[in-house]
């Protein structure tokens, strides 16, 4: 059970500030993976219409916007996230009119539309990458991307010694046009996704009129995918650690991230959208998937002059515990607010584990510093945990960013058999320790049957990766007639959120709370606590709150619980 509307004297005490700052400074945007949200057209597929006849369940929940997954030509060998063609929409999703449709429709309901661009590399059906492929070495073609002659006799082995994020040498050779072993492409991801060089000038001037052409179409902004690639170390030498990327799934390897120079293109970047801002007054986001070792080196992107935002993921990293939650998110607010941007939180996204199983699988190895508290199986604790974790996020000065389904309470899908994976990590290793497959099940509409309302196709028709039967339980119709479902409290969240001031500026002071409790308030008296334990301690606020994640009575912070109060005092 939880409460939602404040009375309107505190409100009134809340809104002292009659102006507005810039949109985007506490957003809240909505991810939508395309293929996965809504199908119009019966194939299976989610599609750029479904998207459409989904906002007003949108705009219902209380969102800012949304970002759209990619869905540009594609062969679809890693979702679009291989791009064959950057100016046009895949016809697997629509077409140029139905994006004008879909971006019409969400500023008609007052919303922004984002769009996810990838500059860090392109699928290997990109013309330019043929052109590359039948063009000599040394070509003004090859330049484009990263080809290399191979090591040892006969160049049989890769340049260097990098591995691929998804797992495998990052580089493939090649066969020339005389049908001889020839030279190497780098692919920090798959094989299908050869990286751009951006010290070739025409690449970074071809993603110029990739920004003005969707800008030109009414775009709010952009997503940035792997913001903390594009250039890599110039003479491509060994990493010390190779595998270390596909071990991590991350961009640890030095040489091939967060090189120096990406800080220029995303002033320029910048310099673009703010030239559009100057045109119509409608300002443009530039929010980056940056992905660097500490909060200071993601503050550098951030400058008042480089991206608007970027994914702070330490908060979707941390395990379920206290001091690690108020570790991360003091080190967010003192290096990245400093800059003057706001930090940008989220728990959840196409990539990730979805926090209802992840808060609720046994705990790793403690470590000295910090144990998180396991979860037994089937405890509920994860969903619990989860509406916590939703609750803080939405109290925390800033901008956040919700993937779809975690307003449902979708749990991730763990047990797709190997023969629907699709994946090109599974498809690479063979392992499905790190699949992704799991968090992009289809959503469940309606119904007691897959594919509960998802497709418009006949009876019978298949979504493109199999929903569970226990998906039945997540159903949006279910959750929006439940006043208890994760969907009202994220609804409520929202609505509370939009009613105070300057939610992206706020200050945070940490309240004095018992171990294993986070507590915090706000310059604007909002005071948010979660108790990370399972037993209940005493709340920091003597009132009912205003709004918590599950019964919670006054006086009292039950186990697994966060809650919302305004100090009056």
């Amino acid at each position: 059970m939880h409460n939602c509307c404040p009375s309107q004297r505190q409100v009134n005490g809340l809104n002292n500030v009659l102006n507005r700052h810039p949109w985007w400074r506490d957003a809240v945007i909505y991810q939508v993976y395309v293929r996965s949200f809504l199908d119009s057209t019966g194939d299976g597929i989610g599609d750029l219409a479904g998207v459409r006849a989904g906002l007003p369940y949108l705009k219902k929940l209380g969102v800012d916007g949304i970002w759209l997954s990619p869905f540009y030509p594609s062969p679809q060998h890693d979702h679009g996230y291989d791009v064959a063609g950057y100016c046009d929409v895949d016809p697997l999703f629509g077409d140029l009119a139905e994006f004008d449709l879909l971006t019409a429709a969400a500023r008609r309901l007052g919303m922004k539309v984002l769009l996810d661009i990838v500059p860090n590399h392109c699928s290997d059906e990109h013309p330019w990458f043929r052109q590359a492929l039948a063009a000599a070495p040394g070509s003004r073609e090859r330049g484009r991307f990263h080809f290399a002659d191979g090591r040892g006799p006969g160049g049989a082995e890769p340049p260097n010694n990098w591995h691929s994020m998804f797992g495998g040498p990052a580089w493939t050779r090649v066969t020339e046009a005389d049908g001889r072993p020839g030279q190497w492409y780098l692919h920090m991801f798959a094989p299908e996704q050869p990286d751009w060089n951006w010290r070739t000038p025409e690449v970074p001037a071809e993603f110029d009129q990739v920004l003005r052409f969707w800008l030109d179409r009414g775009a709010d902004g952009f997503r940035i995918d792997v913001a903390a690639g594009l250039f890599k170390h110039p003479e491509l030498p060994d990493s010390p650690d190779p595998e270390a990327d596909a071990r991590t799934r991350d961009s640890v390897n030095p040489l091939a991230w967060n090189q120096p120079e990406v800080h220029d293109v995303w002033r320029h970047w910048r310099a673009v959208c703010e030239e559009y801002t100057a045109r119509d007054g409608r300002e443009r986001l530039l929010v980056g998937e940056v992905s660097v070792p500490t909060a200071r080196d993601h503050a550098l992107y951030v400058r008042p002059d480089e991206l608007h935002q970027a994914f702070f993921f330490d908060l979707l990293s941390a395990p379920w515990n206290a001091d690690a939650f108020r570790k991360v998110i003091g080190e967010a607010m003192q290096d990245i607010a400093g800059t003057g941007s706001t930090v940008t939180w989220v728990l959840n996204n196409h990539d990730q584990v979805r926090t209802v199983t992840r808060y609720g699988e046994p705990a790793p190895e403690p470590t000295p510093e910090l144990t998180p508290d396991p979860a037994p199986e089937g405890s509920g604790l994860g969903a619990a945990r989860a509406r916590a974790a939703a609750l803080l996020m939405l109290a925390l000065p800033g901008a956040a960013y919700i993937y779809q389904g975690e307003e449902l309470g979708l749990p991730e899908v763990v047990d797709l058999p190997d023969d629907v994976l699709t994946d090109p990590i599974f498809r690479r290793t063979g392992s499905r320790a790190r699949i992704r497959d799991g968090c992009r099940v289809p959503l469940p509409w309606s119904g007691q049957a897959s594919p509960f309302g998802f497709t418009s196709g006949a009876e019978g028709a298949r979504p493109w990766l199999p929903q569970p039967d226990y998906f039945a339980e997540y159903a949006t119709d279910r959750a929006l007639a439940d006043t208890r479902s994760f969907w009202h409290l994220y609804r409520d969240g929202l609505q509370l959120r939009s009613q105070l001031p300057q939610l992206g500026d706020g200050p945070l002071e940490w309240l004095d709370t018992p171990p294993g409790v986070l507590g915090f308030v706000r310059g604007d008296g909002l005071v948010c606590a979660v108790n990370f334990g399972t037993a209940p301690t005493p709340a920091p606020v003597s009132g009912t709150p205003l709004l918590a994640s599950g019964p919670c009575p006054a006086g009292v912070l039950p186990g697994s619980t966060a809650a919302w109060w305004i100090n009056d005092l």
